[in-house]
């Protein structure tokens, strides 16, 4: 047998080895690969979030408090984290309105199922919006990366960098889950028998709204 030979059948072994393992345990690629990517992007959020409790553990300056930064001033009234409690009630009902899609996509009850994604996506792009209404006014008050009005110069460039990373995948799972959606609604996946990918995007969406918790924790509430 040539050396190329058996090369061909190394990779060949490999290959259904892999296989075997897939059919053992019954994942779905599509599935594996969606929980592979999570997996890389949790030790990204949590390497920025434990850079953040560093820089907030170790800076001189007094930190500024959230519920003076992050107050909106309604009918005169100076109101501390309404916004941020409408983002977080919006995201949390949006992990809702998403697990009902994957229960109707099991079904097989496409209408239902991309409406509530097309739901899903809607609340996203609302969190997106007011993200942005609360980054501008932020900015408008004088908040940058290298400072602001209230204390540690850090702050900015955490809140920036952190809220915008965020931002950033759910502004993504808005696109996603509506591509999904409308090749659900154009028969894409009844031809193939099969919904699994409503689940896949479940997954990516249930991993967004797990990671604002953590944010909402760190930022405006400690």
């Amino acid at each position: 047998m040539s050396q190329t030979d058996s090369k061909a059948e190394g990779l060949k072994g490999l290959i259904e080895d892999w296989a075997s393992d897939q059919r053992a345990f019954r994942v779905p690629w599509g599935k594996a690969m969606m929980w592979i990517f999570l997996l890389s992007d949790t030790f990204v959020f949590s390497c920025f979030l434990v850079g953040y409790m560093v820089v907030r553990i170790s800076v001189t300056e007094p930190w500024p408090l959230p519920t003076e930064v992050f107050a909106l001033t309604i009918s005169g009234q100076s109101i501390p984290l309404v916004l941020i409690a409408i983002m977080t009630f919006i995201l949390i009902t949006s992990s809702g309105t998403m697990a009902m899609a994957v229960n109707y996509g099991y079904r097989q009850d496409k209408i239902r199922a991309a409406c509530l994604m097309l739901v899903t996506a809607l609340l996203g792009a609302t969190f997106v919006g007011m993200q942005a209404f609360e980054w501008s006014k932020l900015i408008e008050d004088g908040v940058r990366p290298w400072g602001n009005p209230w204390g540690a110069a850090q702050f900015g460039a955490a809140f920036f960098m952190i809220t915008g990373f965020h931002g950033l995948h759910v502004s993504i799972g808005v696109i996603y889950l509506s591509i999904v959606a409308l090749k659900i609604l154009a028969g894409h996946y009844e031809k193939a028998g099969n919904y699994q990918i409503v689940e896949i995007a479940g997954l990516y969406w249930h991993f967004v709204d797990l990671v604002w918790v953590f944010i909402f924790a760190f930022f405006y509430l400690w």
